[in-house]
């Protein structure tokens, strides 16, 4: 496995060496956050539920306007050498597609020259027999810092423009006392006060038996995860009530287990939310559990 001076990314299907890793500073991708992204991750050399991920990537795409013509097959492609070339079976993968570079106007032309980059990075092997990425429970707090509504930017649009993250993640900095690590996740509410997301991250939690998460439909919802998908089906399949809704943040402080989810974490118990305790139990437990033989009998078996 190549460490990470002399790791290997593919940019606009070339391999190259991290350092040499450049896109044009005309680039839309750079400019503006014109571009598309997924997030996955690699088991055994698997890229689990790349169906659902070029899904999704379609249609941020389609949310851009961004007509890149490139097939499935062929990302896919660049995703394995990229894998292959820096000896890594179980990755973090990211896959980038811009508009190119196109005149610096804020008017995108319909002709398009994508940029494509795919970055990866080594993680523990997943499933049954693998290791969580975290080290410990998440905590997690409360920002002003507000989701923004669907009518400003599609929920369903991974987009490079991360700014509403990046902005809730530098409030938990601001938040931190003196000397102190801040908080591990951002809790964003929308601008009617209901509760909708991380910053990174799907939220869930457990009061009386039944899953609750924010929902992906209404006048402000979010971000619809994949992991966060697989999460309600794995429940629904083994007899777990869950229902999405709006919720208080209240509503969240008095449940009896909670947790996150995305991609790399897959799903993480949250340990506090704004100082009060909360953890995990035996639903989250389960559904980790369910979680990670999806995992081995998809990417390992």
């Amino acid at each position: 496995m190549t460490g990470e001076t002399d790791r290997l990314y593919h940019v606009d299907g070339d391999l190259v060496p991290a350092g040499e890793a450049t896109v044009s500073v005309d680039d839309r991708g750079f400019r503006y956050g014109d571009a598309a992204f997924e997030t996955l991750r690699a088991y055994g050399g698997t890229i689990f539920a790349w169906d659902r991920h070029v899904e999704r990537l379609e249609r941020t795409c389609e949310a851009l306007s961004l007509e890149h013509g490139l097939a499935a097959a062929d990302l896919h492609e660049r995703i394995d050498e990229t894998l292959a070339a820096n000896d890594l079976a179980d990755a973090y993968v990211r896959l980038s597609i811009t508009r190119g570079v196109q005149p610096g106007k804020l008017t995108p032309h319909p002709e398009v020259d994508p940029t494509v980059v795919v970055y990866v990075k080594p993680l523990p092997r997943g499933g049954l027999e693998g290791e969580s990425v975290w080290n410990e429970p998440a905590t997690v707090q409360t920002v002003e810092t507000r989701r923004m509504p669907d009518e400003a930017i599609p929920a369903d649009a991974k987009t490079h423009n991360y700014l509403n993250g990046i902005l809730a993640r530098a409030e938990l900095r601001d938040l931190a006392s003196d000397g102190d690590e801040p908080a591990d996740e951002a809790l964003m509410c929308d601008c009617e006060e209901t509760v909708a997301e991380g910053a990174t991250s799907n939220l869930f939690f457990v009061r009386d038996g039944t899953v609750h998460t924010p929902t992906t439909d209404g006048p402000a919802p979010v971000l619809p995860g994949i992991t966060r998908e697989i999460v309600l089906e794995l429940a629904d399949d083994g007899g777990i009530p869950v229902r999405e809704g709006r919720y208080d943040l209240e509503d969240v402080l008095a449940a009896d287990e909670a947790f996150l989810t995305n991609r790399t974490w897959e799903l993480r118990p949250v340990a506090t939310l704004d100082g009060r305790e909360i953890g995990g139990g035996p639903i989250t437990s389960e559904l980790s559990r369910l979680y990670d033989e999806r995992v081995e009998e998809t990417c390992y078996r």
